[in-house]
């Protein structure tokens, strides 16, 4: 029961910290709704600031922990339930605990790992270990990489695709987390709910208007 409490604790906890930073990937994301000129320049520079300041490595550390720890112990955690006493995990019914996201996060959890190779590989490798060219003020020019990237539709539509998968995910972990962290009492379960459906439909919504502005920009 302890270790089963400890686990759930560090789920909290690493999606805890995953959802602050995906607030800070988009809002870094959205120069790309820029005009041109201007979002190439800033977000070249974004990019360059975040590859080389020692604070931001420092939380890139804690984000590949975070990800790695969340998706190992989301696995821990449903092989236990799935074992326990030889019957499939019971689902809490509580609220939203019994909707569609909650009993399939497994497939949810797969596609965004799967997202997440594949974002890893065009993007963060890309910009590491390749040599791209550079814009005007001599920065890797990753956001030519960007657009070139989101003009293909089928591309697009992989990352639509995993951006719902990202919304479904965060709205029942919102909700688990809160339970985890005994925030879901009566006092305080509107106000959870308020705030899981507010940041779920703005972290979903903002990361999908992104592909979609520049590929019918």
């Amino acid at each position: 029961m302890k270790n089963t409490l400890n686990n759930k604790l560090i789920m909290a906890s690493t999606g805890l910290f995953l959802c602050f930073f995906l607030v800070i990937h988009l809002l870094g994301n959205l120069q790309l709704l820029l005009p041109e000129d201007v979002a190439r320049e800033q977000f070249n520079w974004y990019s360059h600031m975040l590859s080389g300041n020692l604070l931001i490595k420092i939380i890139s550390w804690i984000l590949y922990a975070s990800l790695i720890g969340h998706a190992v112990y989301a696995l821990i955690i449903a092989v236990k339930n799935n074992t326990a006493n030889g019957k499939s995990y019971q689902y809490d019914k509580r609220n939203f605990a019994s909707a569609w996201n909650s009993r399939n996060m497994g497939i949810l959890g797969t596609i965004l790992l799967l997202f997440l190779i594949v974002h890893f590989k065009d993007y963060w490798y890309t910009y590491k270990f390749t040599a791209l060219p550079v814009d005007a003020n001599g920065n890797k020019d990753l956001y030519e990489i960007v657009v070139s990237s989101f003009s293909q539709a089928w591309y697009v539509i992989i990352y639509e695709i995993s951006f719902l998968a990202l919304g479904f995910h965060l709205l029942h972990g919102f909700f688990s987390a809160s339970r985890t962290l005994g925030l879901y009492h009566p006092k305080y379960a509107k106000a959870v709910k308020i705030i899981g459906w507010f940041y779920s439909i703005a972290i979903t919504g903002g990361f999908m208007a992104i592909p979609l502005y520049i590929y019918f920009k």
